[in-house]
Protein backbone atom coordinates (compact mmCIF):
# COMPACT_ATOMS: atom_id res chain seq x y z
CA UNK A 1 0.00 0.00 0.00
CA UNK A 2 2.70 2.50 0.86
CA UNK A 3 4.55 1.58 -2.04
CA UNK A 4 1.56 2.87 -4.59
CA UNK A 5 1.01 5.67 -2.40
CA UNK A 6 4.79 6.56 -3.39
CA UNK A 7 4.29 5.62 -7.25
CA UNK A 8 1.48 7.83 -7.43
CA UNK A 9 2.69 10.94 -5.90
CA UNK A 10 6.01 10.31 -7.71
CA UNK A 11 3.59 9.76 -11.17
CA UNK A 12 1.57 13.40 -9.59
CA UNK A 13 5.54 14.93 -9.27
CA UNK A 14 6.76 13.61 -12.86
CA UNK A 15 3.63 15.01 -14.31
CA UNK A 16 4.33 17.94 -13.01
CA UNK A 17 7.24 18.57 -14.13
CA UNK A 18 6.63 17.35 -16.95
CA UNK A 19 3.88 20.33 -17.45
CA UNK A 20 6.34 22.80 -17.09
CA UNK A 21 8.96 21.75 -18.91
CA UNK A 22 10.02 24.13 -22.47
CA UNK A 23 8.42 21.59 -24.48
CA UNK A 24 5.16 20.46 -23.02
CA UNK A 25 5.11 24.31 -21.62
CA UNK A 26 4.92 25.58 -25.18
CA UNK A 27 1.64 22.84 -25.93
CA UNK A 28 0.29 24.31 -22.97
CA UNK A 29 0.46 28.09 -23.56
CA UNK A 30 -1.20 27.21 -27.49
CA UNK A 31 -4.14 25.89 -25.34
CA UNK A 32 -4.04 28.69 -23.19
CA UNK A 33 -4.26 31.00 -25.54
CA UNK A 34 -6.99 28.93 -27.33
CA UNK A 35 -8.94 29.11 -24.00
CA UNK A 36 -8.25 33.03 -23.79
CA UNK A 37 -10.62 33.73 -26.85
CA UNK A 38 -13.42 33.27 -24.37
CA UNK A 39 -12.38 35.34 -21.62
CA UNK A 40 -15.05 36.98 -19.83
CA UNK A 41 -16.82 33.86 -20.42
CA UNK A 42 -16.38 32.42 -16.96
CA UNK A 43 -18.01 29.38 -17.11
CA UNK A 44 -16.53 28.12 -20.77
CA UNK A 45 -13.06 29.34 -19.82
CA UNK A 46 -12.60 26.64 -16.83
CA UNK A 47 -14.99 24.04 -18.58
CA UNK A 48 -11.84 24.49 -21.60
CA UNK A 49 -9.55 24.30 -18.60
CA UNK A 50 -11.27 21.21 -17.17
CA UNK A 51 -11.91 19.88 -21.18
CA UNK A 52 -8.66 20.25 -22.03
CA UNK A 53 -7.00 18.59 -18.77
CA UNK A 54 -9.61 15.04 -19.57
CA UNK A 55 -8.33 15.21 -22.57
CA UNK A 56 -4.63 14.75 -21.41
CA UNK A 57 -5.48 12.37 -18.78
CA UNK A 58 -7.26 9.80 -21.23
CA UNK A 59 -3.91 10.05 -23.83
CA UNK A 60 -1.61 9.03 -21.24
CA UNK A 61 -4.29 6.43 -19.49
CA UNK A 62 -4.81 5.10 -23.12
CA UNK A 63 -1.38 4.87 -23.66
CA UNK A 64 -1.19 3.35 -19.96
CA UNK A 65 -3.92 0.36 -20.72
CA UNK A 66 -2.18 -0.70 -24.05
CA UNK A 67 1.32 -0.26 -23.16
CA UNK A 68 1.54 -1.91 -19.58
CA UNK A 69 -1.11 -4.60 -20.73
CA UNK A 70 1.09 -5.36 -23.87
CA UNK A 71 4.47 -5.52 -21.72
CA UNK A 72 2.95 -7.91 -19.08
CA UNK A 73 0.22 -9.80 -21.22
CA UNK A 74 2.70 -12.37 -21.95
CA UNK A 75 3.53 -14.56 -18.76
CA UNK A 76 7.11 -15.11 -19.95
CA UNK A 77 7.18 -11.53 -20.70
CA UNK A 78 5.87 -10.41 -17.77
CA UNK A 79 7.82 -13.10 -15.40
CA UNK A 80 11.11 -11.12 -17.40
CA UNK A 81 9.95 -8.07 -16.67
CA UNK A 82 9.31 -8.58 -12.57
CA UNK A 83 13.16 -10.36 -13.15
CA UNK A 84 15.12 -7.50 -14.27
CA UNK A 85 12.96 -3.93 -13.64
CA UNK A 86 14.83 -3.28 -10.70
CA UNK A 87 17.81 -3.99 -12.56
CA UNK A 88 16.69 -1.63 -15.69
CA UNK A 89 15.84 1.24 -13.06
CA UNK A 90 19.59 2.77 -11.94
CA UNK A 91 20.42 2.84 -15.82
CA UNK A 92 16.97 4.60 -17.02
CA UNK A 93 17.12 6.84 -13.99
CA UNK A 94 20.56 7.96 -14.95
CA UNK A 95 19.43 8.77 -18.73
CA UNK A 96 16.24 10.41 -17.75
CA UNK A 97 18.72 12.64 -15.26
CA UNK A 98 20.92 13.39 -17.98
CA UNK A 99 17.98 14.62 -20.01
CA UNK A 100 16.51 16.74 -17.24
CA UNK A 101 19.97 18.35 -16.51
CA UNK A 102 20.43 18.62 -20.54
CA UNK A 103 23.39 16.22 -20.42
CA UNK A 104 21.81 14.52 -22.73
CA UNK A 105 20.24 15.73 -26.15
CA UNK A 106 17.49 13.48 -28.09
CA UNK A 107 15.45 14.33 -30.95
CA UNK A 108 11.97 13.45 -30.81
CA UNK A 109 8.57 15.19 -32.75
CA UNK A 110 7.69 18.50 -30.91
CA UNK A 111 4.27 19.13 -30.70
CA UNK A 112 4.91 22.74 -30.66
CA UNK A 113 4.47 23.82 -33.99
CA UNK A 114 1.88 21.27 -34.97
CA UNK A 115 -0.18 22.17 -31.75
CA UNK A 116 -0.29 25.69 -33.47
CA UNK A 117 -1.94 24.56 -36.35
CA UNK A 118 -4.45 22.46 -34.64
CA UNK A 119 -5.38 25.32 -32.47
CA UNK A 120 -6.56 26.61 -35.80
CA UNK A 121 -8.08 23.70 -36.99
CA UNK A 122 -10.41 23.58 -33.88
CA UNK A 123 -11.15 26.35 -33.34
CA UNK A 124 -14.26 25.98 -35.25
CA UNK A 125 -15.24 23.22 -33.06
CA UNK A 126 -15.78 25.68 -30.26
CA UNK A 127 -15.45 24.46 -26.12
CA UNK A 128 -14.95 20.58 -27.51
CA UNK A 129 -11.36 21.76 -29.20
CA UNK A 130 -9.99 22.32 -26.04
CA UNK A 131 -10.54 18.22 -25.19
CA UNK A 132 -8.85 17.56 -28.72
CA UNK A 133 -5.89 19.96 -27.78
CA UNK A 134 -5.00 18.05 -24.98
CA UNK A 135 -5.18 14.60 -26.59
CA UNK A 136 -3.02 15.69 -29.32
CA UNK A 137 -0.67 17.41 -27.42
CA UNK A 138 -0.55 14.92 -24.51
CA UNK A 139 0.98 12.82 -27.60
CA UNK A 140 2.98 14.97 -29.57
CA UNK A 141 6.59 14.21 -27.17
CA UNK A 142 9.13 15.93 -26.74
CA UNK A 143 12.72 14.63 -25.23
CA UNK A 144 11.71 15.77 -22.19
CA UNK A 145 8.58 13.96 -21.76
CA UNK A 146 9.31 11.49 -23.60
CA UNK A 147 12.13 10.62 -21.03
CA UNK A 148 10.36 11.37 -18.22
CA UNK A 149 7.06 9.30 -19.47
CA UNK A 150 8.87 6.56 -21.35
CA UNK A 151 11.68 6.39 -19.06
CA UNK A 152 10.24 6.95 -15.45
CA UNK A 153 6.62 6.70 -15.42
CA UNK A 154 5.96 3.78 -17.44
CA UNK A 155 8.63 1.43 -15.79
CA UNK A 156 7.40 2.61 -12.65
CA UNK A 157 3.72 1.69 -13.78
CA UNK A 158 4.96 -1.63 -14.86
CA UNK A 159 6.75 -2.21 -11.47
CA UNK A 160 3.26 -2.05 -9.57
CA UNK A 161 0.86 -3.20 -12.01
CA UNK A 162 -0.94 0.12 -12.46
CA UNK A 163 -2.54 -0.11 -16.16
CA UNK A 164 -4.83 3.28 -15.80
CA UNK A 165 -3.89 5.14 -12.51
CA UNK A 166 -0.63 6.20 -12.78
CA UNK A 167 -0.72 7.18 -16.21
CA UNK A 168 -3.95 8.94 -15.39
CA UNK A 169 -2.16 10.62 -12.22
CA UNK A 170 0.24 11.78 -14.57
CA UNK A 171 -2.18 13.48 -17.38
CA UNK A 172 -3.36 15.02 -14.66
CA UNK A 173 -0.88 16.66 -13.26
CA UNK A 174 0.58 17.68 -17.02
CA UNK A 175 -2.47 19.63 -17.65
CA UNK A 176 -3.06 21.34 -14.20
CA UNK A 177 -1.11 24.28 -15.57
CA UNK A 178 -4.16 24.62 -17.94
CA UNK A 179 -6.08 24.49 -15.33
CA UNK A 180 -4.47 27.46 -13.06
CA UNK A 181 -4.06 29.64 -16.38
CA UNK A 182 -7.85 28.86 -17.03
CA UNK A 183 -8.58 30.04 -13.68
CA UNK A 184 -6.20 33.19 -13.45
CA UNK A 185 -8.00 33.80 -16.38
CA UNK A 186 -12.00 33.81 -15.71
CA UNK A 187 -11.22 35.39 -12.21
CA UNK A 188 -8.16 37.51 -12.17
CA UNK A 189 -6.57 37.90 -15.86
CA UNK A 190 -3.92 40.00 -14.41
CA UNK A 191 -2.14 37.53 -12.43
CA UNK A 192 -1.74 35.59 -15.80
CA UNK A 193 2.06 37.12 -15.99
CA UNK A 194 3.24 36.90 -13.21
CA UNK A 195 1.65 33.40 -12.51
CA UNK A 196 3.87 32.49 -16.11
CA UNK A 197 7.23 33.47 -14.78
CA UNK A 198 7.25 32.24 -11.25
CA UNK A 199 6.35 28.77 -13.00
CA UNK A 200 9.17 29.47 -15.76
CA UNK A 201 11.61 30.16 -12.51
CA UNK A 202 10.52 27.25 -10.81
CA UNK A 203 10.62 25.05 -13.59
CA UNK A 204 13.99 25.64 -13.63
CA UNK A 205 15.38 24.82 -10.18
CA UNK A 206 12.68 21.64 -9.87
CA UNK A 207 14.31 20.06 -13.04
CA UNK A 208 17.66 20.60 -11.96
CA UNK A 209 16.76 19.29 -8.18
CA UNK A 210 14.89 16.42 -9.79
CA UNK A 211 17.54 15.45 -12.93
CA UNK A 212 20.13 15.59 -9.64
CA UNK A 213 18.17 13.22 -7.89
CA UNK A 214 17.60 10.67 -10.56
CA UNK A 215 21.22 10.88 -11.21
CA UNK A 216 22.11 10.22 -7.65
CA UNK A 217 19.53 7.61 -7.10
CA UNK A 218 20.33 5.89 -10.69
CA UNK A 219 23.93 5.61 -9.64
CA UNK A 220 22.97 4.40 -6.35
CA UNK A 221 20.57 1.78 -7.75
CA UNK A 222 22.86 0.65 -10.84
CA UNK A 223 25.77 0.06 -8.97
CA UNK A 224 24.18 -1.96 -5.70
CA UNK A 225 20.94 -3.11 -7.75
CA UNK A 226 22.69 -3.80 -11.10
CA UNK A 227 26.10 -4.41 -11.01
CA UNK A 228 26.20 -6.23 -7.20
CA UNK A 229 28.70 -3.77 -5.53
CA UNK A 230 27.98 -3.64 -1.59
CA UNK A 231 28.54 0.04 -0.83
CA UNK A 232 27.94 -0.53 3.11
Amino acid sequence: MHEYILAAATAVWLGVLCSISPCPLAANIAAISFVSRKVGKVGLVLTSGLLYTLGRVLAYAALGIILVSGLTAAPELSHSLQKYMNLLMGPLLILVAMVLLGLLQVNFFSGGHAGAKLQQRVEKMGVWGSFLLGVIFALSFCPTSAALFFGSLLPLAIKVNSRVALPALFGLATGLPVLLFAFLLAFSANQVGRTYHLLARFELWAQRITGSIFLLLGLWMTLTITIGIKIW
